[in-house]
């Protein structure tokens, strides 16, 4: 009876040494993609195209530097999506307390992920399921990715990986689909409504705005128009 549990003994550890090496090899991915994807002439792709490429379905992808967007469209994400972009570390330590306290206290939790965060996520890892586990890998990997790159880096992959539309992934692909313009040629209703959409770009139509979305790009308009330092990483 001794002999099957030394074999199961040897079996399990057999695996848990498996799953170590798996486990290595998938968090020395994202590190080493990293360093891959700081030079500005290598064009990163998100998971999403990744999965798109994978079940045939296509999607519209125009990579351009950040030198080709309009200012007023990064300025317009920043301030609608991460305010602190230029300040943080790749984590806003303020909003994720708030977040903290709010789940601690029992009520609706809101949105913590700042640009690196979302950035990351889209690079190397997925949206569902499993969300919890996922911000578990997101925090240190936005830390790290922060340290790697330069703010304006971060922001030029952000900008050409977000997803604005079914297939439709980068600024580019977005400016010329919702408003047959470049990135370039943004202007700044357009550049605010485009950012207003990004939490949900599959149910928001920048193009076709709703009275809620229009007062929203209103808003971000008005700040985006006095970002000021807000926005000097991207000088």
């Amino acid at each position: 009876m001794a002999r099957p549990r030394r074999v199961n003994r040897a079996g399990l550890k057999r695996l848990a040494r498996r799953c170590l090496v798996i486990a290595a090899v998938l968090a020395a991915i994202p590190v080493v993609l990293t360093f891959l994807y700081l030079p500005s002439f290598v064009h990163p792709i998100s998971t999403l195209m990744v999965k798109d490429l994978a079940t045939f379905s296509g999607y519209d992808r125009r990579w351009v530097s950040l030198d080709d967007v309009s200012p007023v469209l990064a300025n317009s994400v920043i301030m609608s999506e991460d305010g602190q972009f230029c300040s943080h570390r790749g984590i806003d330590l303020g909003e994720l307390r708030g977040v903290v306290d709010d789940a601690l206290a029992g009520e609706a939790t809101r949105g913590a992920s700042t640009i690196t965060m979302q950035t990351v996520k889209n690079l190397f890892l997925w949206s569902r399921p499993l969300g919890s586990v996922r911000k578990v890998v997101e925090l240190p990997l936005a830390v790290y990715f922060d340290a790697v790159m330069s703010k304006r880096r971060i922001m030029e992959i952000y900008l050409n990986i977000a997803e604005w539309g079914p297939g439709i992934y980068g600024i580019e692909a977005a400016a010329q689909h919702h408003f047959g313009v470049s990135a370039k040629q943004l202007s700044r209703r357009q550049a605010a409504l485009l950012a207003v959409s990004l939490p949900n770009p599959i149910a928001r139509n920048p193009a076709k705005p709703g009275p809620g979305l229009r007062r929203l790009a209103s808003l971000i308009e008005r700040r985006a128009g006095r970002s000021g330092a807000y926005v000097g990483c991207l000088d």
